[in-house]
């Protein structure tokens, strides 16, 4: 008996001492990881950090381009609070914002809804509607400028083949962001509709099953069962609209330049006639701060927002 005891022992695997354990592994580690961090770090520092301290310090100068900057401590920061034409931007803004975002949600949703059920050529038709979000804006842009032409736009032929009086759409100072709105939403229920899409089609079918058997109708299904499920995916459409009709700046630049007048002036308009138009970089540079104060006051809102739909991905 010993001698097999004797024997096995030779046959056991010499111990192992841990990889972890050996002197200095963890410090040549923890130095290997600076050689992927540190490039990390300088990318991010020069390419978003350091433009937004260099502007954040722009901004407490009164400095237009050709001309000497003149310290001016926060002088633009009180002058954008009595300048009557950038507050108006700002309400322009956000009515442009509530509308490109909300009318696609709702056209989105019915959309999502009328798709997801079967019928003949469901997938062409699917395609087919998805087609105008592949455009580029500027494209998409020019020829909407043509259609909303008064005299010679197809738009204004459409409303007389219904009887109704023409419109003078962008050129209107009533009906200019309306106007603008209309594209944005031909433009982006597509994308809405294929997100909500990938939530229909990720639903249980025991909720619906149950709900029949005991004499549910269709409203009843949608507004208890399915608005409820979809609803963390109309968050995130939200939340991509809402950054999208934000920084709106091609579309609106290339049909009305600001126009009427200043009645379609969005912060992004004003900002780059501060800019590159009147090359009054200190208060371009200031309105860029109150901006990214305004995009960090909806993304913290749209992030409780998302909390609250119990969003689970």
């Amino acid at each position: 008996m010993s001698r097999r005891v004797r024997m096995n022992s030779h046959l056991r695997p010499p111990t192992t001492v841990s990889v972890a354990a050996r002197p200095g592994f963890l410090a040549r580690r923890h130095r290997s990881y600076y050689l992927f961090v540190v490039p990390a770090l300088v990318v991010v520092g020069a390419v978003i950090i350091f433009p937004w301290l260099f502007t954040a310090w722009m901004s407490a100068f009164d400095w237009k381009i050709g001309t000497t900057a003149h310290f001016a401590g926060f002088d633009n920061y009180v002058g954008l609070a009595t300048n009557q034409r950038f507050l108006e931007a700002i309400v322009h803004t956000f009515y442009f914002t509530a509308l490109a975002v909300v009318v696609p949600l709702v056209l989105g949703l019915a959309a999502a809804l009328i798709f997801h059920r079967e019928f003949p050529f469901r997938g062409l038709l699917r395609g087919v509607f998805t087609m105008p979000m592949m455009a580029t804006p500027v494209a998409v842009a020019l020829v909407w400028t043509m259609m909303f032409h008064p005299q010679q736009g197809v738009l204004n032929y459409l409303l007389s083949l219904f009887g109704l009086p023409p419109s003078l759409w962008v050129y209107s100072p009533t009906w200019v962001i309306p106007s603008l709105v209309l594209v944005e939403i031909w433009h982006w229920t597509p994308l809405v509709m294929l997100i909500v899409l990938g939530g229909l089609a990720a639903l249980p079918t025991e909720p619906y099953e149950s709900a029949r058997l005991d004499g549910a109708s269709e409203w009843q299904l949608f507004r208890y069962i399915t608005l409820p499920l979809v609803a963390p995916f109309l968050v995130v459409a939200a939340v991509i609209r809402t950054i999208d009709a934000l920084k709106a700046f091609d579309t609106i630049y290339v049909i009305s330049q600001g126009g009427p007048g200043t009645a379609s002036e969005t912060i992004n308009i004003y900002l780059y006639l501060q800019a590159f138009a009147f090359y009054n970089v200190g208060n371009a540079s200031a309105v860029v701060v109150v901006f990214f104060v305004i995009i960090l006051a909806l993304a913290l809102l749209l992030l409780y927002v998302r909390q609250r739909a119990k969003w689970t991905g």
